[in-house]
């Protein structure tokens, strides 16, 4: 983790000198793949797990004038937990599943005048969906349950490699703690 903080410093200082257009601005639209790493969501004795996967979009909809744009744009994750046991001749599985939907807005750092760097934060309102299921002896209690509405508040930045594809990093909360993956302006 430390590693990646001073990447990142590494980046935004010398993305400071490039003297160039910026990345992000009103009008650009972006949508992002992403993998998520850490989550306060599901059983921690789970005996097995799916990574975290994100798709968000968003639109520069707001030049306010100073060195950014505010951004509007859509989220949607997943992640799964699976927990299993044997134990004295009672099987038993237990599955969680959660959706996460949420609309965004963030606000895009324009002053780096950098093309290659889009740094930004921001927050999401979301609606996130727990499916469970067990299966086993006795009576399971399957359905949807936990449901609810959800605030987040997250940082993150891409480096344009190329024109129009990026990688990124963004802390906060949605599936993952951590998101990783590719970003494509459209």
């Amino acid at each position: 983790m430390k590693k990646m903080l001073l990447w990142t410093l590494v980046v935004i200082v010398s993305a400071q000198t490039a003297g160039r257009a910026q990345s992000f601005q009103k009008g650009t639209n972006v949508i992002a793949v992403g993998v998520g790493l850490g989550s306060s969501l599901g059983s921690f004795t789970s005996s097995s797990s799916m990574p975290a996967f994100s798709v968000q979009y968003e639109r520069g909809v707001w030049d306010i004038g100073g060195p950014g744009v505010i951004s509007l744009g859509g989220y949607a994750g997943i992640k799964s937990f699976k927990y299993s046991t044997h134990a004295g001749g009672y099987d038993f599985s237990e599955k969680w599943n959660y959706t996460i939907i949420g609309l965004r807005s963030a606000y895009h750092y324009n002053g780096l005048q950098s093309d290659n760097l889009d740094v930004y934060g921001g927050a999401m309102l979301s609606y996130n969906i727990l499916k469970y299921h067990y299966t086993g002896e006795g009576t399971g209690d399957n359905g949807s349950y936990g449901s609810t509405a959800g605030l987040t508040l997250y940082i993150g930045g891409r480096y344009f490699f190329a024109p129009a594809v990026a990688a990124f990093a963004e802390l906060g909360y949605g599936v993952s703690y951590l998101t990783l993956g590719v970003a494509f302006k459209l």
